[in-house]
């Protein structure tokens, strides 16, 4: 399982960011690549505006 940031709600902190362990997330327009994130939350625990969301990759 990866997440993915919902952009619309995105309110650009960087704390996601910043507690990523795998810096599987870009900054500027935040994204996160599904190829780098282990899926740990960090990111969407981080995430004030709760703009990230576990995306299943079937």
């Amino acid at each position: 399982m990866v997440y993915v940031i919902n952009e619309k709600e995105c309110v650009n902190c960087g704390l996601c960011a910043d507690v990523c362990p795998v810096n599987a997330i870009g900054i500027g327009k935040y994204s996160i690549d599904p190829e780098t994130c282990i899926g740990c939350g960090e990111c969407a625990d981080s995430c004030p505006a709760e703009a990230i969301h576990a995306d299943s990759q079937d």
